[in-house]
């Protein structure tokens, strides 16, 4: 496949040499791991936040095309679903359809965002193909459950536990408790929401991130990893729209990753905020990409 993103070194021919810009396609008879794209500003906007990360999914597929690929799984582009001016409910529509398609066709989602109104729309999608709504995971510095008038960056988890009603299994690993109200944690232990903050992340070993997730994933069929790239220090991702002035360590982010892809229950992941305009050499794009890459090459062969 060959457009501006996917463009990248070129060693030679054959599976050594396979780097994703020379294996992804935009079509393929078996399933494998499909990316979509979520061009979306609009729930950053409505809440408050500094927009920009409607270009985060070129970037992402910009910083992956040159990696090498460590596995036989095929990677297609389902493409983009764009948000048009301010109407995120009908992007939100199109990309549920999107993830319902492509989930139905037997592969493992990851959607490259957009601002973290992301997760509605495709949970919503990959719950209509499955039936029912599969537990989340959630790597993010805020809990993302505001009630508000309208549909925003900080409302998508509130969105899907009215969804899934008792269906809604919700775990949030990385919060910062002064980024987060009283108000918020209530509404946490309301939803029966298990939390991990980031000062208790900082304190587990490997092992225990890793027994973490198995917990977390007990009598779970199915999981929806979303990773907010804010959980980061700021130093590591810059280019978000709230970085942090703590965050969990990428190592222990990627202890995380690895172990929910290496369960063979990961359904949906979604990458969300990166935000090109407030990045800093690209660094927050790379992390993503290593983080979709950790994903795809931990992932069970089918």
């Amino acid at each position: 496949m060959t457009t501006h993103e996917w463009t990248g070194r070129d060693d030679g021919p054959g599976a050594g040499h396979a780097r994703w810009h020379s294996v992804i396609t935009t079509t393929t008879d078996r399933p494998g791991v499909a990316l979509v794209g979520f061009a979306s500003d609009e729930g950053v906007r409505r809440n408050g936040g500094r927009p920009g990360a409607a270009a985060g999914p070129t970037e992402i597929r910009r910083a992956l095309a040159s990696l090498a690929v460590h596995t036989d799984v095929p990677l297609l582009d389902a493409g983009t679903v764009t948000v048009s001016g301010t109407d995120l409910e009908g992007g939100h529509d199109a990309l549920s359809a999107q993830v319902e398609e492509l989930t139905r066709a037997g592969h493992t989602v990851i959607v490259l965002g957009g601002g973290h109104e992301t997760a509605f729309g495709s949970h919503r999608g990959v719950r209509r193909a499955l039936g029912h709504s599969p537990a989340i995971i959630n790597l993010d510095a805020h809990f993302d459950l505001r009630v508000a008038p309208a549909p925003s960056s900080g409302t998508p988890f509130r969105q899907i536990a009215d969804l899934a009603g008792e269906e809604f299994r919700y775990a949030v690993l990385g919060i910062s408790v002064p980024n987060n109200t009283r108000a918020l944690f209530d509404t946490a232990r309301e939803l029966g929401v298990r939390v991990t903050t980031d000062v208790e992340l900082a304190e587990m070993t490997s092992a225990g991130c890793e027994a973490l997730v198995g917990k977390l994933l007990e009598d779970a069929p199915d999981v929806h990893l979303s990773i907010d790239l804010d959980v980061l220090p700021a130093a590591v991702a810059p280019g978000v729209s709230a970085p942090a002035a703590l965050g969990v360590d990428l190592a222990r982010i990627l202890t995380l990753v690895r172990a929910v892809a290496r369960s063979g229950k990961l359904r949906l992941v979604d990458v969300v905020e990166l935000n090109p305009l407030l990045d800093v050499d690209g660094r927050t794009a790379r992390v993503a990409a290593r983080i979709v890459e950790e994903i795809v090459r931990h992932r069970p062969s089918d």
